[in-house]
């Protein structure tokens, strides 16, 4: 009889299907040389948490990026089953860095034999007052405290804007896009499918294809010379829109906020006193990690650290970034830390 640690609900993120189709073979082939696997293959948000509910006894395996976890991670708190569910993750994608930081091995058979002969590991949550999660920190203004150039470039107003901004923040992958149902390899489909890795790959796969596109207008003017200066023109524009996700990602950050800071309940800072950034992290042992970091002039201001329960945050509106994903904007936020609330499989 085959052991509830030895059957396996893999749910397979679209995204990772189609920016990494091999990877995804590998970790299907070690996964089901060590278990019983039951695959899943969601094609839309609602799929994949109706997957994860109907998962019964089998110990639930997410192979896709960040936003994925996340994504699980979220629905499961929902449901109220988080504590209870033990999750495991194969990294496939561009976004990994919350995996990385989380203990997860990179490459699709390290992570996969982490899940076979690993060990669960409880962590703290960061839960909100309108019930969002946060794996790892969370930074305001988005950009944060310590936030690199991608940070900064994500500062700008969450998910709106123009689509190259939205490639840059996000490598590529706009938050919560999946692909059409028809995108995963039917030669009727090719189109689709073409597009959704563009929109996968980013800009440049973007501008690849409007080249292409260019190209084939061309052949069909016949080469006359209509043809070629405007496909010449097609060319320029994709090259102007190419170079834009470096200016987008150089661009300078928001400046000082002013924000109320509690810390289990004691104001740290208030209104009058702007800060450049703070950044809560998930810590151990029920207490989150608190950063602030003053406005300065002239010489650097040191930061003040301090370990709390629950922290809040109220002021003008304001923008924060939770792992990945920026929200808001909101005048007030409370987060609250839930120690060992989830658990995750890590190498032993």
């Amino acid at each position: 009889m085959v052991s509830a640690r030895d059957q396996l609900l893999v749910v397979i993120d679209p995204v990772a299907r189609l920016t990494d189709g091999e990877s995804v073979r590998i970790a299907r082939d070690v996964l089901g040389a060590g278990a019983a696997v039951r695959v899943c293959l969601p094609d839309s948000p609602e799929d994949f948490t109706k997957a994860l509910a109907r998962r019964g006894a089998r110990r639930l395996v997410v192979i896709g990026d960040d936003r994925a976890l996340l994504r699980a991670v979220a629905a499961l708190h929902r449901e109220r089953v988080l504590g209870g569910t033990a999750l495991s993750l194969v990294p496939v994608g561009a976004a990994q860095s919350l995996a990385r930081s989380l203990g997860v091995p990179a490459g699709a058979v390290a992570a996969s034999r982490a899940v076979l002969e690993g060990v669960e590991r409880r962590m703290d949550l960061l839960v909100d007052d309108s019930d969002g999660v946060v794996l790892r920190d969370l930074r305001i203004p988005s950009g944060g405290v310590g936030a690199g150039a991608s940070g900064a470039s994500g500062a700008s107003g969450g998910f709106g804007g123009s689509w190259v901004a939205g490639a840059a923040r996000l490598g590529g992958v706009s938050r919560g896009a999946w692909p059409s149902r028809g995108s995963r390899g039917s030669r009727g489909s090719r189109g689709s499918e073409r597009a959704g890795v563009a929109e996968t790959a980013g800009i440049s796969e973007t501008a690849a294809g409007v080249s292409e596109t260019a190209g084939a207008s061309g052949v069909a003017g016949g080469g006359s010379g209509e043809g070629h200066a405007w496909l010449r023109s097609c060319q320029s524009f994709v090259r102007t829109l190419a170079a834009r996700p470096s200016r987008v990602a150089s661009a300078p950050g928001p400046g000082p906020s002013r924000l109320r800071i509690e810390a289990d309940g004691v104001t740290l800072v208030d209104l009058d006193k702007p800060v450049e950034g703070v950044r809560v992290s998930a810590g151990d042992g029920g207490l989150a990690q608190v950063e602030i970091r003053p406005s300065s002039v002239g010489a650097e201001a040191a930061a003040l650290r301090v370990r709390a329960r629950t922290v809040t945050v109220s002021g003008a509106d304001f923008r924060y970034r939770a792992d990945s994903a920026v929200a808001g904007p909101v005048r007030t936020r409370t987060w609250t830390v839930r120690q060992g609330a989830w658990a995750l499989t890590l190498p032993r």
